[in-house]
């Protein structure tokens, strides 16, 4: 399901030291360069119904400026991005990602 978040009242991004870590070990990806996504369009987001038991959690697929497609799961906490993961996006998901905004 389509969700919009107002990210122009956001007051930037809460890192988590070893959700840092571990997604430069596991997939390569940069905090900066994860946050380059929600600055770039399209972005899509989502929510991720399945795994929001304490926390409402979202999903973002967006772009790089480097056009590396990412897929971020992310919380909002104190009005802030709180990145949980990030990783490069699947199959599927580019695919979801194309027609979102082709139909546009």
């Amino acid at each position: 399901m389509y969700c919009i978040i107002m990210y122009n009242v956001m007051d930037g991004f809460d890192w988590d030291w070893a959700n840092i870590e571990k997604n430069k070990i596991k997939h390569g990806v940069e905090p900066n360069e994860c946050e380059e996504i929600f600055f770039e369009r399209p972005l899509v987001t989502l929510k991720d119904i399945k795994h929001s038991q304490t926390e409402r959690r979202y999903k973002a697929l967006g772009i790089t400026k480097k056009g590396r497609k990412l897929h971020v799961t992310f919380i909002i906490r104190k009005n802030k991005i709180r990145v949980i993961s990030v990783r490069n996006q699947s199959r599927k998901e580019r695919k979801l990602y194309e027609k979102s905004y082709q139909n546009k």
